[in-house]
């Protein structure tokens, strides 16, 4: 085992994806959201897995991340949805690469390119971030209906409230999403392949789902909305090697600016991880590490390299060379440690960086 390792485990990304794909049913197609490296568990690796277990196509945010996928095998449609006009799009047109189209501006540098392309088009429906506003929707669906070397794919959106299943927003969205639909098609418009539902959307909302839906998070194991469970299986863990175990006596302090006092005699386990890996400073005193099935506290300041974690008596007897489990299998999900630090699980696994190496185990394929 390398000092500090996140290990992937494949059989649970296989599990989650024909879990998402037995839900929505063969009458939609499954998007298998890979973007930042697949959530930090690998795109290349992930991809293959979801490929092979249920995913009809990827989505990923940039033409880095795209043409990678393209270029390392992966044959199935890609959409990229986050991209400049002033970008070189032309290679990843040639290696047919669909692009969203999320503002005017989008659109009128592909009808200028000339080159064949499929594009989605992104339309707004109310989280304003991203996507032709809807006092465009027209024009943009005429331009690129008008241009005969671009194939208009569909439309699609993102819900900003799907984690609260019940929020009016959501059928305020999906209403917008019909609005959009309806005027593309009689504006000459087919738009087959239209999407709205990211994670929680799928899992609760079924009447969102059109032709597609996007999933991230869910593939990865991990829930997207608090108090439900849908047999999703964590694929992560993330953890290092004791590198020591030291002694500690009532009244010593701990790490930069003694913020942590020992009030009785223990001992300090030392695990190399740190904020220049991903380990945020301002987890200290949160993040409770597991050794041998036991859980820990991490204590004093989080260094740019290393945590002190309390032992205790060390009654189970920690020694160097033992495994200390940040987040995952043996130690705090990704879900209680997002709890603890007011964040969300997408965060948490998408931190492990730096120093740290990725191994993977398993592996189904269908």
């Amino acid at each position: 085992m390398d000092l500090l390792s996140t290990r992937i485990d494949l059989d649970a990304i296989a599990h989650n994806t024909r879990t998402i794909k037995t839900l929505i049913g063969d009458d939609v197609r499954l998007m298998a959201v890979v973007k930042a490296d697949g959530y930090g568990h690998g795109a290349l690796e992930v991809a293959g897995i979801m490929g092979a277990n249920g995913a009809d196509a990827f989505g990923v945010a940039t033409l880095a991340e795209a043409v990678e996928l393209r270029e390392g095998g992966v044959d199935k449609p890609i959409l990229v949805w986050i991209w400049s006009p002033q970008e070189e799009f032309s290679e990843a047109l040639a290696v047919n690469i669909e692009l969203g189209v999320p503002s005017l501006r989008h659109a009128q540098a592909l009808v200028d390119a000339a080159i064949p392309a499929q594009v989605a088009i992104k339309v707004d429906t109310g989280l304003h971030r991203s996507g032709v506003d809807e006092a465009d929707w027209a024009e943009v669906f005429t331009l690129l209906r008008e241009a005969e070397h671009l194939d208009v794919t569909g439309v699609f959106s993102h819900l900003a409230c799907a984690d609260e299943p019940f929020n009016p927003a959501n059928d305020q969205q999906a209403a917008a999403l019909l609005r959009a639909i309806e005027l593309g098609r009689s504006l000459g418009l087919e738009l087959p392949i239209n999407h709205l539902c990211n994670s929680p959307g799928t899992l609760t909302r079924p009447d969102f789902h059109h032709e597609q839906v996007r999933v991230g998070v869910a593939l990865y194991g991990l829930e997207p909305i608090e108090g439900l469970t849908h047999d999703l299986k964590p694929a992560m863990t993330w953890s290092a090697e004791v590198i020591a175990v030291n002694p500690v006596q009532p009244g010593e302090s701990v790490s930069y600016g003694h913020t942590w006092t020992a009030q009785e005699a223990g001992w300090l386990a030392l695990v190399p991880a740190g904020y220049a890996d991903g380990l945020p400073r301002a987890w200290q005193g949160k993040l409770q590490v597991g050794i041998g099935g036991k859980l820990y506290s991490q204590v004093g300041r989080v260094c740019m390299d290393q945590i002190v974690v309390d032992l205790g008596p060390n009654e189970f007897n920690v020694q160097p060379g033992d495994h200390a489990v940040i987040f995952g299998e043996g130690g705090m999900s990704a879900t209680e440690l997002a709890a603890a630090t007011d964040t969300i699980n997408y965060e948490i696994v998408c931190r492990p960086t730096g120093r740290t190496t990725r191994d993977y185990e398993g592996g189904i394929e269908l």
